[in-house]
């Protein structure tokens, strides 16, 4: 741990929490936790898998909208990593690409940190976040979460949706420009529709309803669980052939052989 973080109680609670959880989930989509402990001089250690690519974010703000095939394999391998943890009983609670290992080349995804994760069997007053309060990436979380209650796996599945909606479009679902208003549009505002996201990318209705009902406001109406919004995510693109219809160049060429005719 870093020097300023080792005499905070609940950062080192938070850190060890996170090397348990890390050998609770085993999985091929989940980087590995290899040992955890504390040295002879008093420094908690964790040691992590190498896993190789580059963060899903950086990628993703340089490639996408990305090719439906290669959406439908990243957003599977991620609810099955998810999946994993919520049959150890943990929610992640931070799922974003920024916590997310991508390998391009073998299309390999590695879900990591369980630093604010959760456990389910955890008592009430031995939980780490105060009730009022909510952890989480703002972009990424889902509307529950924002009361500080105790979230379900439907608020992975929420912020599972918002990673597909991004590497579909290459925008996010709500457009706020500060913490605040982005609060106030999640707890009071319909997400853009994905076909909306960005002018001349188009999506089949089955693409859409899929995204759109993964990130539903109230948890009762998403999927039964993310690995069920992968599937039907996967269905749905594979009707496309392997990339979204570009509306806005199809409609330019066919505005240009009209007036040719």
């Amino acid at each position: 741990m870093r020097e300023r973080l080792r005499q905070d109680k609940t950062a080192v609670a938070r850190f060890l929490r996170e090397a348990s959880y890390g050998t609770r989930v085993q999985h091929r989509n989940v980087v590995r936790t290899i040992e955890t402990g504390q040295s002879a001089e008093g420094l908690h250690f964790l040691s992590i898998e190498w896993a190789t690519g580059e963060i899903l974010e950086g990628y993703a703000k340089r490639h996408a909208p990305l090719p439906a095939d290669e959406v439908a394999e990243i957003v599977q391998q991620i609810a099955d990593a998810v999946s994993a943890a919520h049959a150890s009983g943990i929610i992640h609670r931070d799922l974003k690409p920024e916590n997310l290992m991508y390998d391009p080349v073998t299309r390999t995804v590695k879900l990591l940190d369980f630093g604010i994760a959760t456990a389910t069997d955890v008592a009430p007053d031995e939980r780490l976040t105060r009730a009022g309060f909510f952890v989480g990436t703002l972009m990424y979380v889902a509307p529950e979460a924002l009361s500080g209650e105790v979230v379900t796996a439907a608020a992975d599945q929420y912020s599972l949706a918002t990673i597909s909606y991004l590497l579909l479009s290459g925008q996010l679902p709500y457009t706020a420009k500060t913490p605040r208003e982005m609060f106030t549009q999640l707890l009071s505002q319909p997400p853009i529709a994905l076909n909306k996201a960005k002018p001349g990318v188009q999506y089949s209705a089955a693409v859409e309803h899929t995204v759109m009902r993964g990130l539903a406001k109230d948890p009762k109406d998403r999927f039964p669980d993310a690995v069920a919004f992968a599937s039907s995510l996967t269905d749905a693109l594979a009707q496309l052939g392997g990339k979204a219809e570009d509306s806005g160049f199809m409609t330019r060429m066919k505005g240009l052989f009209r007036g040719k005719s």
